[in-house]
């Protein structure tokens, strides 16, 4: 199905996270590249083949008070959104790199990190 949609629709797609369980529904988490028309056709597609769609509404967050820039976090972040700066050794999130894996939260012994959802 994927292959039709990135053909027809000239959308690229990157696989961001996937749960997968033997007898339940699986979860796939993707971020779709292109025009907005054609991320909104392509969307459109998916759909009509039968697959549910929902937009990302969660976001990290970051407690600036219980953070202690410890670092532990950032060895868990497969994708470099959060880092350790050489200079002040604080530990930053660039919430566009993240991919809401959500590894880093359990990482955190003082629940700096936790996950946000939006209505």
């Amino acid at each position: 199905m994927m292959f039709d949609v990135v053909k027809n629709f000239d959308v690229s797609f990157n696989i961001l996270r996937a749960q997968v369980l033997e007898d339940q529904d699986g979860v796939l988490t993707i971020e779709l590249t292109g025009s907005k028309p054609n991320v909104n056709s392509a969307i459109e597609q998916i759909i009509q083949q039968g697959v549910k769609v929902s937009e990302l509404s969660r976001d990290i967050r970051r407690d600036e008070e219980r953070c202690t820039h410890c670092g532990v976090c950032v060895g868990q972040c497969p994708t470099g959104a959060l880092h350790v700066s050489p200079v002040t050794y604080e530990v930053s999130l660039d919430e566009k790199k993240c991919i809401l894996c959500e590894l880093c939260v359990p990482a955190c012994i003082y629940n700096a990190l936790t996950i946000s959802h939006s209505s």
